[in-house]
């Protein structure tokens, strides 16, 4: 299902490579004369990440025995330099591969350059590169992805590598084949090994398909590609399809800690192209560094549009979401999803329904996207340090609708407690307040909701007790300018309200005393009276569960937030 998702998407694109050829980085260039002498190195690097990339012949699988790239390749096969050893065999070998393609080309002028500055003598071309005003910074990034050459004739536009006429046929695939593709389901002719598909954190040579030969896998005599049969064509497709999701620029996909998510839709109308515009932003991925879930609201609108049906899908328009993460050898797959897209959008509406919670700042800013949701639940905010699976279980919360992890849950609440006591610092903000609301909400389907704000009807014996801490923290807010019982009392008033409230209430009574308003006096009792009356009549339970706890730190976030929505007249007037 995979490999032909990602076959259909190839063909849906329509400006993918052709077959057998790539789009590759290629950072610096070896400009030469017709002659074939070498006149300096030319820079093609965008920036310190990654470099401007060509359409040249895909390149070659290597494994230990030596294989060159067409008319490209690193510095140990195209001039013989690495930092890696002798690599004359490399430069050897390249260096015939020129020869062939000369010997298929002899009339062509560029491939004749190419092939006289193999003909020179290569320690005397080396010390004539060593003297570039370039060759220092090509000395310090030969490892990196972009430390690839290739060629340019002096006055030419194009480079020799992604000349058409030096390509020629050899990309098209090959005739005779008569095995039946597994993905395409038409017969041709079948590989034996796959290209590899690197995504971050992976060996160069990592593969979405490989097979462990001669290890119980072989069956029926057959070895490698033999096992499940893909032709050259859907190979090609599929890998390339992966590859271009995998860019580093790309937008079809975002990563958490080591895991990489790409996702697409299966065509390129309307709604599908809305929705993937639009599904990087609800990650929070987007180029706003400093508010990246600026753009969240009008993912909002896209899914709306897209479950209410303004903006028009049928029951074949699908979306598919698939997680990677490096291995040994291999590239693991660990989350996969195909969901007709009107029903993905019910559930990505219904995510940002269980995660409203009431917001007083002024600007309102949507607080749903995934890596917010990770980051305010980790020591420091890292989004790497998060619990490994913990990614992989949002995104499958989020995607189909089920109850979200155990494990978000508790490390929010185990954040709240860590940072409660810290001075001047407010442990549940609206991130924290709208994961303890949506993970309650859809663990507990029978129970009570949690609403998007204050709720005076939640009987809930720790609603109530962290409305009643809000009231009393604000009570001290205002007497004293100061947070001392919140800073003191949180963790204890929450999880164990009967060994500690009598002493905060007391506490409020002096408080009370030095409020300067006497409306805001006879406010304040009012509230902490119609809250106590509502606390079992055996008083304040010795326990809180962990859910208890959550709605604890819910009902104090609701209850300050209600304070910040009454202006001063309302609240003296009651």
């Amino acid at each position: 299902m995979i490999l032909q998702a990602l076959y259909d998407y190839y063909h849906r694109c329509g400006n993918l490579p052709r077959m057998g050829m790539e789009l590759k980085e290629i950072g610096f260039l070896i400009v030469i004369d017709k002659e074939g002498h070498f006149l300096r190195f030319e820079d093609r690097r965008i920036d310190k990440k990654k470099a401007h990339r060509f359409l040249v012949k895909k390149h070659v699988n290597r494994t230990s025995a030596l294989s060159a790239n067409y008319l490209y390749d690193n510095s140990g096969y195209v001039f013989g330099y690495s930092d890696k050893g002798d690599v004359m065999a490399q430069y050897q070998t390249f260096k015939n591969k020129v020869k062939c393609i000369y010997e298929s080309h002899p009339n062509n002028q560029d491939i004749i350059a190419v092939h006289k500055f193999y003909q020179q003598e290569q320690l005397v071309v080396l010390e004539q590169m060593k003297t570039d005003q370039l060759w220092s910074d090509i000395e310090k990034n030969l490892n990196k992805k972009y430390s690839t050459f290739s060629f340019l004739i002096q006055g030419d536009t194009k480079i020799v590598a992604e000349k058409k006429e030096l390509i020629d046929d050899e990309t098209e695939e090959k005739a005779g084949g008569n095995q039946v593709c597994i993905v395409s389901g038409k017969k041709g002719v079948i590989v034996e090994t796959t290209t590899s598909t690197m995504i971050p954190g992976s060996q160069a040579t990592a593969k979405l398909v490989a097979f462990q030969v001669s290890s119980g896998y072989d069956s029926y005599g057959k070895s490698k590609g033999g096992n499940a049969p893909i032709s050259e064509e859907a190979e090609f497709a599929y890998t390339t399809a992966l590859n271009h999701l995998l860019e580093s620029d790309s937008r079809n996909k975002f990563m958490i800690g080591s895991r990489t998510f790409l996702f697409w839709a299966s065509k390129d109308d309307e709604a599908g192209q809305q929705v993937e515009d639009s599904f990087f932003s609800l990650f929070g991925f987007d180029e706003q560094k400093d508010d990246p879930n600026k753009n969240i609201e009008q993912v909002r609108k896209v899914f709306e549009s897209i479950y209410k049906g303004t903006l028009k899908t049928t029951s074949e328009d699908i979306f598919y979401i698939l997680g990677l993460a490096p291995n040994a050898a291999r590239i693991a797959v660990t989350y996969w999803a195909e969901i007709p897209l009107r029903k993905f959008a019910e559930t990505i509406c219904k995510h940002f329904d269980d995660m409203e919670v009431s917001d007083t700042r002024i600007d309102k800013k949507p607080y749903m996207a995934l890596r917010n949701i990770i980051s305010t639940v980790t020591l420091g905010g890292k989004i790497l340090d998060a619990t490994p699976n913990l990614a992989d279980s949002v995104v499958k919360s989020i995607f189909e609708g089920l109850p979200y992890p155990q494990t978000l849950f508790a490390s929010c609440i185990r954040r709240i407690r860590a940072e409660s006591g810290e001075k001047d610092k407010n442990a549940i903000h609206i991130t924290r307040a709208a994961i303890i609301k949506a993970s309650l909400n859809r663990l507990n389907d029978n129970e009570q909701k949690i609403n998007v704000m204050l709720d005076k009807d939640n009987t809930n014996q720790g609603y109530l007790c962290g409305r009643l801490f809000a009231v009393l923290d604000k009570i001290q807010e205002e007497a004293n300018n100061q947070h001392s019982i919140r800073e003191r009392y949180m963790n204890s008033a929450s999880s164990t309200p009967a060994a500690v409230f009598s002493t905060i209430l007391n506490l409020s009574n002096h408080h009370i005393e030095n409020l300067k308003s006497e409306g805001r006096k006879i406010y304040f009792e009012k509230l902490k009276q119609e809250i106590i009356s509502k606390i079992d009549a055996d008083g304040f339970k010795a326990q809180l569960d962990l859910q208890d706890q959550g709605r604890f730190f819910i009902g104090y976030y609701h209850q300050r937030q209600d304070f910040f929505t009454k202006n001063e007249e309302n609240n003296n007037e009651q």
